[in-house]
């Protein structure tokens, strides 16, 4: 396929250094508006995403379209809202849905491997590194690995939300180089395009801050559950553990050749962060807290600006039930989350502790296990 516009030197350099790739695709790319699926673009993204691979490149598929390709199969007139129901239409839309990408691969001598994951599975550190154990033999293999959030049994305590959050969280359990949200607008915009003809195409985005984040308008499709907001909350996870993502529309014919091209499509978002270790990828961007510690001013110049551990004493409020070893949320003084960290103390202790200094511990607990209630070495600032 010819390239439509000249390549891009920073989207090659991108590219160039992503040995291996997520690739989010979303139910409107892959559905058309009654819900059934569109055998087109579906081979039309196997025969792009056998040419990535082609290319040297590791490569998993993020794939939503479950629950829309039920909808369509049983014929709904719309997509329902009642969980049982949700359920039952992703149990018959997820074996139509993988039908259609073995037969769009097979051509090209690709096998599929489907994962169905839950948030649970990421909570668990021990399951999270089996998860990339598995995709890792995958890719000995040479099969694609083609990943759903496991709908017929998730429930909201162990839903990801949306599709978009997941491709993230499955791009820093890679470590993978670059994220490609492949969606039904061209990328991020200035303003709305569909009620303002002035809106511009944001090409490139530093770094996504309040200015960034307040560009996305709150929006859903008839059929997804996603939105501006929920890619830029999975570009920042990415973006923040060091990942470089891009935004593009997958109802364009060959938009990943275009992307892996080099040309300025979409929008790209530039890491931000260091590139973060695994352990502490985990830590800080993956497993869910289950609590949270609420610090003071001098606390957060400690571990956001010295390196430091968190002390009891830098403690305002203790919130949540947590055990020792639990990932708690360390939010400033403002609320806002700052880092995660594994607590020393159960959420009892921790209670009595807060506000304490380090030689009253043993006063209040008859030894001192800890000085601290969250070590450095198991802490990741996250702001």
């Amino acid at each position: 396929m010819s390239s439509l516009s000249q390549p891009d030197p920073l989207r090659l350099e991108t590219v160039a250094r992503a040995h291996t790739v997520v690739i989010k695709v979303g139910t409107n790319v892959l559905a058309d508006a009654t819900g059934q699926l569109d055998r087109y673009r579906i081979q039309s993204l196997a025969d792009q995403l056998s040419r990535v691979r082609a290319g040297g490149r590791k490569v998993v598929l993020v794939t939503s379209g479950a629950i829309g390709a039920g909808v369509g199969k049983l014929g709904l007139a719309k997509r329902p809202t009642d969980l049982p129901q949700l359920q039952a239409c992703a149990a018959v839309g997820q074996s139509a849905l993988m039908q259609l990408y073995q037969e769009s691969l097979a051509p090209h001598g690709v096998h599929t491997a489907q994962i169905l994951l839950t948030a649970g599975d990421f909570d668990s550190r021990a399951r999270y590194l089996n998860v990339r154990n598995t995709i890792r033999t995958l890719f000995e293999y040479g099969a694609l690995p083609i990943i759903n959030e496991n709908d017929t049994v998730a429930v909201a305590e162990i839903k990801f939300g949306d599709n978009d959050h997941l491709a993230a969280m499955v791009t820093n359990l890679l470590r993978a180089p670059l994220l490609v949200l492949l969606t039904n607008v061209d990328g991020l915009y200035s303003d709305d395009p569909r009620s303002n003809s002035d809106a511009k195409l944001v090409a490139t985005v530093p770094n996504i801050d309040r200015s960034v984040t307040e560009l996305a308008a709150n929006t859903k499709s008839a059929l997804g559950t996603g939105g501006m907001k929920s890619k830029l909350r999975a570009a920042r996870l990415a973006t923040a553990a060091g990942e470089s993502v891009v935004m593009a529309n997958g109802s364009l014919d060959g938009i990943l050749d275009r992307v892996f091209a080099g040309e300025p499509v979409g929008t790209l978002f530039l890491p931000h962060g260091d590139d973060v270790p695994a352990w502490k990828r985990w830590l800080g961007f993956t497993a869910r807290p289950k609590g949270t510690l609420r610090i003071d001013e001098g606390a957060t110049r400690a571990v956001v600006e010295q390196g430091k551990s968190l002390l009891p004493v830098g403690v305002t409020a203790v919130e949540g039930e947590f055990g020792k070893g639990d990932v708690v949320a360390i939010c400033d003084a403002a609320g806002v989350e700052i880092g995660r960290g594994l607590s020393n103390y159960s959420a009892e202790d921790a209670q009595l502790l807060r506000g304490k200094q380090t030689d009253q511990i043993v006063s209040l607990l008859g030894s001192v296990p800890y000085p601290e209630l969250v070590h450095r070495d198991n802490l990741v600032v996250v702001s």
